[in-house]
């Protein structure tokens, strides 16, 4: 397994991390026991970075993460955890909740579910308009002192929202979405994030699937059924653009998923994909990413193929964009 450095000052963890809200939450019904053993694939495998959050499932992937680290060496495992989104019983969400109180509120709740004395990266999934990021950071950093966490990240915040949360206390990674269909980052937030020697963990690097290769009209859409890019002509036009990634893909004698992945590896060794597989076999399929090698002439022909801002339609559904800081211009 390859590996990389969480920013300057972060740990080094695998170049690949396991991401595991599809395990608990928004794709539909997962098998617990398939989860389970795509966990101890990954590990196996030596990707030591465990993506989750304690709203995915409501609790329910953080009590999985116990289950399935359950007589593993806690010092093998790097454990990243988003906290303060809120949720209504029928899975809405509502909000966030920065308040201070709060992030040692869930933090307590979080160890629990884990069994766990120490979160590794602790980081608040979104910007609590109402409570200054200070204040947020400020209650991580009290916490970091106290032995609970041992860094602090960030999640879909701006460059000045960073750079505000980096005077309080020095930040590890910023957690946000960066694919070949999502590349709104490399304006202002990731060159911030480089000045200030902070890591990338990027999700949705298949876009929530739409360039796993695998995807068509006719498949249930689950919580993808609410994103605009999965809808009506947005849809026709963004599976174009999959198929032209697929010619590339089938050059290099690898898959879609496979080319797009290694397309974000790419983009720096301060970057590391977040793969979301639920099955091993996805796993796996991920895991040969790391085997393709782009060359220059490869990465060109990618871009042209997926151009930036080919992309038809937004991330995510009006109200949950106006959520994003890092959207905000």
């Amino acid at each position: 397994m390859l590996s990389r450095k969480l920013g300057k000052n972060g740990s080094t963890i695998s170049a690949l991390g396991l991401g595991c809200m599809g395990m608990s939450d928004a794709y539909g019904p997962a098998d617990r026991q398939e989860s389970i053993a795509t966990i101890h694939a990954a590990l196996d495998a030596g990707v030591n970075l465990l993506d989750t959050g304690d709203f995915y499932g409501m609790g329910h992937n953080e009590l999985l993460l116990h289950e399935a680290l359950a007589g593993r060496r806690r010092e093998d495992v790097f454990i990243a955890v988003k906290f303060g989104a809120l949720r209504s019983p029928d899975g809405k969400f509502i909000g966030f909740d920065g308040r201070p109180e709060a992030v040692k509120t869930s933090l307590a709740y979080t160890l629990k579910r884990l069994g766990t004395d120490y979160i590794d990266l602790y980081q608040p999934a979104r910007l609590d308009p109402r409570v200054p990021i200070e204040d947020t950071v400020g209650a991580i950093s009290e916490m970091v002192k106290a032995g609970y966490v041992r860094q602090i990240g960030l999640s879909e915040m701006g460059a000045d929202t960073i750079r505000r949360a980096y005077a309080i206390h020095p930040i590890t990674c910023l957690q946000i979405e960066y694919s070949l269909l999502s590349r709104g980052i490399e304006d202002d937030i990731l060159p911030t994030v480089r000045e200030l020697g902070i890591a990338v963990t990027a999700y949705g690097v298949l876009s929530q699937g739409l360039l796993s290769g695998h995807w068509s009209k006719e498949r249930s859409n689950h919580f993808r059924g609410h994103l605009p890019r999965f809808s009506g002509e947005n849809l026709d036009r963004n599976l174009l653009l999959v198929e032209a990634l697929g010619l590339i893909a089938q050059e290099q004698n690898a898959t879609v998923a496979q080319v797009a992945i290694a397309w974000v590896l790419s983009r720096g060794n301060d970057i590391v994909p977040l793969i979301g597989a639920r099955r091993r076999d996805r796993l796996n399929e991920a895991l040969g990413a790391l085997d393709l090698h782009l060359s220059e002439d490869d990465l060109a022909r990618i871009e042209t193929a997926v151009p930036l801002n080919a992309v038809a339609g937004d991330r995510y559904d009006p109200d949950q964009m106006r959520m994003l800081d890092s959207e905000k211009r």
